[in-house]
C-alpha cells in the first residue's frame, strides 16, 4: 500500500472510459492494459497502437547559447543538427553516468525541443535550470500532452490527417498545425516500430486521441505492451537497464557518442568514457535468450557455466513475437561475446541462457531512400 497521490495526464478520463486497468508509474496514474498485454503487443506489431506518453517531460532550450550549453551535458553533436531533425542522446553527470536518456531536436529554428523520462523529469529540469549558462533558457512545457502512434500502419493513419507526414523519415521532426492546433511532431518512438510522437496542447489531447481511435487500424495500448515492445527492440529503460552509475560504454549506447564530441572531449564524464572506449569497461549490457524455465526478470542473477555469479538481469520477460523468454543484463566483457553460454538463476534454479544480438526483433524504423 502507498499513500502516494498520483498525478494524472489529460487523457486519464479517456483511459477510464475505455476500461483501462490503471497503475501507478513514474508518479502518474497510467493505463497498463486495455484488452490485454499480448493482444496489444501484437496489434502494435501488425497495425497501429496509440500510447499516452504525456507523463514524459517536455521542454524547450532557447537562446544563442542553447546548443553549446546543452552539449556540456550530452555527448551528441547538436551544433550540426539541422532544423527538422532530432536525435537520441544521454544526459550525463560529472562522472559520465547516465542521469537520463532523452530525445532532442530542432522542430523549428527556435533552439531545441527536448523530451525526457517521466520519473526523472523534475530532477532533469532542476539540473538544467541550475547549470545552463549564458542566455540559454529552459522552458518546461507543462501545458502539453504527448501521444505516440506506433506500428506498420501508423504512417498511413497520420498521412490521412496531414499528407506531409508521409514524407518524414526516421528522426525527422517539425512544428506544424495538426488537428487544427500547434503541434511538435517527430517520426520516432520507443517500440522498435515505425511511428510518430505528437506533442499537443493539453486542452486538445482528448479530442485528438479520440479522433485517432476512430480509425479502425488504431487501438489504445497500455504500458504493459509498451514495455514488451521496447524489450524486444533491445531498448534500455532508465532506472532499470541504465542509471546514474552506468556509462554509455557499459550500457552499449556508444552510437550516441558523436565522433566530433569524442575528439573534443568537452562533455560531462569524458575522461571516464574515453578511457572505457580505449581499455574496455568492467561490465557491459547484453541480450540473453533464456532457453528453459520461467522468465528471468529484473534482479535475477546471471552465472557462468561453473555457477559463479557474474552479473544481473535488468529487464526480462516473454517475447510475444519470438515465442520465448528474453532478457537484458550486465556481465563482464569476457562473457559478452555472441553465442556465450550462461545461466540465469530464477527462483533459486539455474536455467540455460545464451548471449544473443540485440535487438531481439528487428527494428522497423522508416528511413527515406538516399537520393
Amino acid at each position: 500500500m502507498t499513500d502516494e497521490i498520483l498525478k494524472t495526464t489529460p487523457l486519464n478520463a479517456a483511459h477510464r472510459a475505455l476500461g483501462a486497468r490503471m497503475v501507478g508509474f513514474g508518479g502518474y496514474d497510467m493505463p497498463v492494459q486495455y484488452e490485454g498485454v499480448l493482444a496489444e503487443h501484437r496489434w502494435t506489431r501488425e497495425h497501429a497502437g496509440l500510447f499516452d506518453v504525456s507523463h514524459m517531460g517536455q521542454c524547450r532550450i532557447t537562446g544563442e547559447d542553447a546548443t553549446a550549453q546543452f552539449e556540456r551535458f550530452v555527448p551528441g553533436d547538436y551544433a550540426v543538427l539541422k532544423a527538422g531533425r532530432q536525435k537520441y542522446s544521454l544526459l550525463l553527470n560529472a562522472e559520465g553516468g547516465i542521469m537520463d536518456d532523452l530525445m532532442a531536436g530542432r522542430p523549428d529554428h527556435d533552439g531545441l525541443y527536448v523530451v525526457v523520462n517521466a520519473g526523472n523529469k523534475d530532477a532533469d529540469f532542476a539540473f538544467l535550470k541550475a547549470n545552463l549558462a549564458g542566455d540559454a533558457k529552459l522552458t518546461v512545457l507543462s501545458d502539453r500532452a504527448l501521444i505516440a502512434i506506433q506500428g506498420p500502419e501508423a504512417a498511413e493513419v497520420m498521412a490521412a490527417h496531414e499528407p506531409v507526414l508521409a514524407e518524414f523519415g526516421f528522426m525527422d521532426c517539425a512544428r506544424l498545425v495538426l488537428f487544427g492546433v500547434d503541434c511538435f511532431v517527430s517520426r520516432s518512438g520507443y517500440t522498435g516500430e515505425d511511428g510518430y510522437e505528437i506533442s499537443v496542447p493539453n486542452a486538445d489531447a482528448e479530442r485528438i486521441w479520440n479522433t485517432l481511435l476512430k480509425d479502425a487500424r488504431v487501438k489504445p495500448i497500455g504500458l504493459g505492451a509498451r514495455d514488451s515492445l521496447r524489450l524486444e527492440a533491445g531498448l534500455p529503460l532508465h532506472g532499470h537497464d541504465i542509471d546514474p552509475s552506468t556509462s554509455p560504454v557499459e550500457g552499449a549506447l556508444t552510437f550516441a557518442l558523436s565522433k566530433s564530441r569524442k575528439e573534443r572531449a568537452d562533455f560531462n564524464g569524458a575522461d571516464r568514457i574515453l578511457k572505457e572506449l580505449a581499455d574496455g569497461p568492467s561490465r557491459v549490457r547484453v541480450g540473453l535468450s533464456v532457453k528453459e524455465g520461467a522468465p528471468a526478470r529484473e534482479g535475477a542473477e546471471i552465472a557462468d557455466m561453473d555457477g559463479t555469479v557474474i552479473g544481473n538481469v535488468t529487464s526480462g520477460g516473454p517475447s510475444p513475437t519470438l515465442g520465448r523468454n528474453i532478457a537484458m543484463g550486465y556481465v563482464p566483457p569476457e562473457f559478452a561475446e555472441l553465442g556465450t553460454d550462461l545461466k540465469v538463476i530464477v527462483r533459486g534454479k539455474p536455467a540455460a541462457a545464451e548471449v544473443v544480438a540485440m535487438p531481439f526483433v528487428a527494428q522497423r524504423y522508416y528511413r527515406k531512400p538516399k537520393a
